[in-house]
């Protein structure tokens, strides 16, 4: 018999993946409260205007566009571990100072646009380093039910989280939740502390050039041709889909005058259709063929987007509408994250990982800044609701990009690692 490595065990029996996914989910919960916080403090406390919401959306989001480059590069030269434990760290910090300056009564909107910068760019290391580290404590075998049960408890964490958030902000202020959400990237940073794995950094003699190495993963992504789709249909998407989520808090809250235990409801109660699709992702591919699950969840999201424009003419309605479109758009989005990630993990080279991601999430999250701006100030010359409709109509179009490729009608997504 062989030597049984931590590698080789199961999950459930995998001491290093269960400390990553306790925190994780630790962490994810406490995401959930800042996920409402942060608006309903910008709308309700602050008074933000439609043009205030999309210049914070942008300020959190900005990092990926500014930074989300070089950050694969520079990943790719660090211990990915320590980089995560280090961006958890430093988001428990500047969210812990929004609560400290509300209560010496100095907060103003342009703390909330600083903060949400650097929690930003802690973001872009944390989460590309993330998706980089997965392939290093799991075997290939095990990434797909790894990512599986990773989105299984961010969906868990979606549910149980905004409920409970909205239920909290009718009894405290928003900036008190936000000392949970610190508090929890403080556990997230310890149990990634205690995971153990034989991760090492490239050698001094191997790095060339930044921008050489930067080069190096965007032609990787782009001249393959189904990850140049998904990255065009992800990106139009999340451009458009900014749209709507950057007048979302204003819309529920002061034109449909729902109140913030509503809006927590909606997340709460409409995430219950991501974790069925975290978990239904295996029966969903089996059944339709994995490319062409990325190509029905990608027009299945586009649709289910239209929830928030309808609901302005949905009278006592809206609140149903509303939570059925969030069912669906958070079914839609798991099955096509979970499938399109995994592949993306297989077929990229170790040493290429922090920048193939990198690469990704420029381009896919760095549309987000663009997305939030054009969406405050069209929402400030057109209104709210023809803003939504114009960005339900471009994220369906940018669909397009997969419907149209190999993807659709691919039984199995390649597994094999592609020669960089």
């Amino acid at each position: 018999m062989g030597v049984v490595t931590p590698l080789d065990l199961p999950l459930r029996r995998n001491r290093n993946f269960l400390w990553f996914w306790g925190g994780e989910a630790v962490s994810q919960l406490g995401a959930q409260f800042t996920l409402l916080a942060i608006p309903v403090l910008a709308v309700t406390v602050l008074g933000a205007t439609e043009w205030q919401v999309g210049l914070l959306g942008a300020a959190q989001t900005a990092a990926f566009l500014v930074v989300g480059l070089p950050a694969g590069a520079w990943l790719d030269r660090m211990l990915k571990r320590r980089a995560m434990i280090t961006a958890d760290l430093v988001r428990a910090v500047a969210l812990g100072a929004l609560p400290a300056l509300w209560f010496a009564g100095h907060l103003q909107m342009w703390h909330l646009y600083v903060v949400g910068i650097v929690v930003g760019v802690a973001t872009v290391f944390f989460d590309v380093a993330y998706q980089s580290y997965v392939p290093i404590l799991l075997p290939s075998s095990q990434i797909g039910a790894g990512n599986s049960r990773l989105e299984t408890t961010s969906q868990i964490a979606s549910i149980g989280g905004p409920g409970l958030a909205g239920a909290l902000l009718t009894i405290v202020s928003a900036p008190v939740l936000l000392v949970v959400d610190a508090a929890s990237y403080l556990v997230s940073a310890f149990a990634i502390g205690r995971v153990r794995d034989t991760e090492t950094t490239p050698s001094r003699e191997e790095r060339r050039p930044l921008a050489t190495e930067i080069g190096e993963g965007i032609r990787f992504v782009f001249r393959h041709r189904l990850l140049r789709a998904i990255v065009l249909t992800t990106a139009s998407t999340n451009f458009f889909g900014f749209f709507i989520t950057t007048l979302e808090a204003i819309f529920i809250l002061r034109e449909l005058e729902l109140g913030p235990a509503s809006l927590g409801l909606i997340y709460s109660v409409g995430s219950i259709g991501g974790l069925l699709g975290a978990v239904a992702t295996p029966w969903f591919t089996r059944r339709i063929g994995e490319g062409t699950a990325v190509t029905v969840a990608a027009i299945g999201f586009g649709i289910a987007t239209a929830a928030y424009p309808l609901a302005s003419l949905a009278g006592a309605a809206a609140l149903p509408v509303l939570i059925v479109g969030m069912f669906l758009q958070s079914f839609f989005v798991l099955v096509y994250n979970i499938t399109q990630v995994t592949m993306r993990q297989r077929l990229c080279p170790p040493r290429l990982l922090g920048r193939m991601n990198a690469s990704i999430r420029f381009v896919v999250w760095g549309v987000m800044p663009l997305g939030s701006l054009a969406g405050g100030a069209l929402g400030s010359a057109l209104g709210i609701v023809p803003t939504m409709w114009i960005g339900t109509v471009g994220g369906l179009l940018g669909a397009a990009f997969v419907l149209f490729s190999p993807l659709t009608g691919m039984r199995q997504l390649p597994t094999e690692q592609v020669a960089a």
